[in-house]
Order: C-alpha cells, then structure tokens, then sequence
C-alpha cells in the first residue's frame, strides 16, 4: 500500500474540517454511500491509503489558485463548483453529489481553476492524485474509474451548456430538477420528495437566470402539477412523477423555446 499525504494543505477555510484515516464503512440511513461509490471508494482504499473529512457547510474543499495535490469523492452531502472571474463575478458551474469525483479542474495545470464549496454537512474521501497514477500501472482498475469520473463530467457540462443554449427559462428549470432527483434515483435515494439546497439566486447564475424568471418557472410548474411546494420556505419541492419533468421540457422545445427570458 502506498504511503499517502499525511494531511490537507491546512487553509483558513478548511480548517475546522475533521481529517482522519479512512476506515471501514457500513452504509446506514437514506444518505448512506450508495453501492457505486462503495465499489470506488473500496478499490481505491485497497490499493491506496485514502483520508476523509467532514466539512460543514459553506466550507471550502479547496479554492481556485491552491495547488493541485488530491483527487477528491463526495461520500455524502452535496457541493457546487464556483467559478470566480478576475473582476469579482462569481459563476456557480457544476453541481457534485454523492459519490462525484472532485478537483478534475487541477490535473492540466497543477493548480485548481475553481472553489469547491459545501452546500450542507458532508464527508468527502480524498487520495494523492500522484500516489493514485503510480498505482494505476499496477492496477488498471483505478485508471479507468478516474476515466469514467472523467467521462461522466465532460457528458454533463454538454448537456448543462445545450441546456442553457437551447431551453427556454421555464425548461431550464425543469431540466434542471429533472437532473437532481435523476441524481438522487441513481444513488438509491428518493426522488419524491427533495429538498433544494441552493437559493432561488443560484439556481438563476447556474441556469443563466434571473431571480425572477426561476421563481416563475417554478410556479408554472407547480400550477401545472409537475411540482408542488411542501413548505412555507418552498425549499422542499414533492414530484409526483420525475417523468413529466422530462415531459415537460418535451413540451417547451418548439419554436417559443429558442426565445431565453
């Protein structure tokens, strides 16, 4: 087994984060690791020595300029990925849920282009990106999760640009949730009920939107029985039926579509 870094870079930011050594893990409760991510994250504790932390949220995984050291996987809870212009303006880019690789942006340059932040308590599993390359010689296996990590990404960021190049305002919103509680579906989660843990403002800079124009579309929506709101804080959204979320977007793709409010 390889020897890995002893720590994270201590930051101002992370530093109320609690590190300690991988350990064996038992999936319990509705936000336990989900088989997936089990099977990635035993591959690369066998082969590698792997560390954890927990992170609360609004912390910061690691911040655009630090040195590309660790490739990181969210074991639990949600993240965003902000990108920070030089003139100050922030844009929210991605998305990371359970079982998401973290810190891609770093492996070209060395350095990260981004900030990763917590959105609500979460553990992220981390490894020595240059321990994880001397072991893939030995153990294609690792070689091809960080590919598929790769793959995954890239396939998203083109249907998150087709979306905001191609959708109107009130699909945008649609494809948006479609794409959460997919997330959800996929990692054993329930689809029926989520809880949105971004405010109507970022879920506008994510989608190119205004405040305004997400909190009409999700009215619409809910008007029109693919949502309905569970709570006063209109946070908690139930879906029926994530099919007519599709459905929906479906509906929106004519010509008034090509129209962006």
């Amino acid at each position: 087994m390889l020897t890995p870094t002893s720590s994270f870079p201590a930051t101002a930011a992370t530093a109320t984060a609690v590190l300690r050594p991988a350990a064996p893990w038992t999936p319990a409760g509705p936000d336990a690791v989900g088989p997936p991510t089990i099977a990635t994250l035993r591959l690369l504790c066998d082969r590698l020595q792997c560390q954890r932390r927990v992170v609360r949220g609004g912390e910061v995984i690691y911040r655009a300029g630090d040195v590309f050291e660790r490739l990181h996987i969210l074991g639990s809870g949600f993240l965003k990925i902000v990108n920070l212009s030089v003139d100050g303006r922030e844009q929210m880019v991605s998305l990371k849920f359970r079982g998401d690789w973290l810190g891609l942006d770093g492996i070209a340059t060395g350095r990260h282009s981004c900030d990763a932040v917590a959105l609500d308590t979460s553990e992220v599993w981390s490894v020595s990106y240059a321990a994880l390359m001397a072991a893939a010689g030995a153990h294609p296996a690792l070689l091809q999760a960080l590919h598929a990590a790769m793959s995954r990404e890239i396939a998203h960021e083109r249907h998150s640009l087709m979306s905001v190049c191609t959708l109107s305002a009130d699909a945008r919103v649609a494809d948006f949730l479609h794409h959460w509680a997919q997330s959800l579906a996929e990692r054993g989660l329930r689809t029926d009920a989520i809880t949105l843990r971004l405010t109507r403002a970022e879920i506008g800079n994510y989608l190119g939107l205004t405040l305004e124009s997400v909190s009409r579309a999700l009215s619409r929506l809910a008007r029109e029985g693919v949502i309905a709101f569970a709570t006063r804080g209109r946070r908690d959204l139930l879906i029926p039926d994530v099919a007519a979320l599709s459905a929906f977007v479906q509906r929106c793709l004519g010509p008034a579509s090509l129209v962006l409010q």
